[in-house]
């Protein structure tokens, strides 16, 4: 029995609540046009800063699928 390959893609959600709803619009996003999403690891935070205030928050990560031949 072969095992599995998955790929990795680097994604940037953004949001201006939270990083973790930054987090959470890439993977939801990312779900609409990848199937099988299996891990998403955070690997970097920032935020976007205007007259000395956040307006967004952004969440870099890595997030692997598996990978199908078609």
């Amino acid at each position: 029995m072969p095992g599995n390959t998955y790929k990795i893609i680097e994604l940037v959600g953004t949001s201006d609540k939270s990083w973790e709803d930054a987090a959470g619009n890439a993977v939801e996003q990312a779900s609409k046009s990848l199937r099988d999403l299996r891990i998403a690891e955070i690997t970097k935070l920032d935020m976007k800063i205007e007259d000395g205030k956040v307006v967004a928050y952004r969440a870099r990560l890595n997030l692997s699928f598996k990978y199908r031949k078609e």
